[in-house]
């Protein structure tokens, strides 16, 4: 039987919406519930779930509500990434970042967004190298149905990668999705790896040069 620390662990997770987007300093929805339900995390860093996130957790805690802590983002409607393709080089640096599995392509072939997996958390944004990510707004809010699925497709990740490389989870264990094609590229020698990156980047130049 889970002790009541875990329920109210996984009562806090339930509340909380899900994107997964580390904005509240914590890798995950998850772990900032952890932090919440051990005092050692106010409940106000979730810029996703807004002030009715933080009144929700308020009244599960018994604790006054206080404003959004804005230094972690602010509230806004459901974003969703939109990779330009016509620029997407291929590197698969995107697919590492989601935590959902939201993002579908291979390496050096183009990858797409399953705008209705993503949660719009942003963390493939910066890792793109030609800066070929968007968010765009999704035109829908985001659902409880929205969060169950994100929290489950997040677990199966995390899952994922701890039986296929024994690694933490977490920023790092994130970028192990597609470690076959990381660990070629990381094991050839300096001068390939950089004519490759120079090769990619040239042909993303080229294309945004035309009309």
């Amino acid at each position: 039987m889970p002790s009541s620390s875990n329920l109210l662990i996984d009562a806090i997770d339930r509340v909380l919406p899900q994107t997964q987007c580390t904005k509240c300093g914590f890798d995950g929805c998850l772990p900032y519930a952890q932090a919440i339900a051990n005092g050692e995390a106010a409940i106000n860093r979730c810029p996703p779930g807004g002030d009715d996130g933080i009144q929700k957790l308020a009244t599960l805690l018994d604790t006054p509500a206080i404003p959004l802590d804005t230094s972690r983002g602010e509230h806004l409607p459901l974003q969703v990434a939109v990779i330009e393709e016509v620029h997407c080089i291929g590197c698969t640096l995107c697919i590492q970042a989601c935590p959902v599995d939201a993002i579908v392509g291979a390496n050096k072939l183009m990858h797409t967004v399953i705008p209705d997996l993503c949660t719009g958390c942003e963390l493939c944004v910066a890792p793109c190298p030609v800066d070929c990510i968007v968010m765009q707004d999704a035109g829908r809010p985001w659902t409880d149905h929205d969060a169950e699925l994100a929290r489950q497709r997040h677990r199966q990740r995390q899952e994922r990668l701890t039986a296929l490389h024994n690694e933490e989870t977490g920023p790092a264990a994130r970028t192990l999705s597609n470690k076959e094609a990381v660990t070629e590229l990381a094991n050839s020698d300096a001068d390939t790896r950089q004519q490759m990156i120079a090769q990619a980047l040239a042909r993303a130049r080229a294309r945004r040069r035309k009309p």
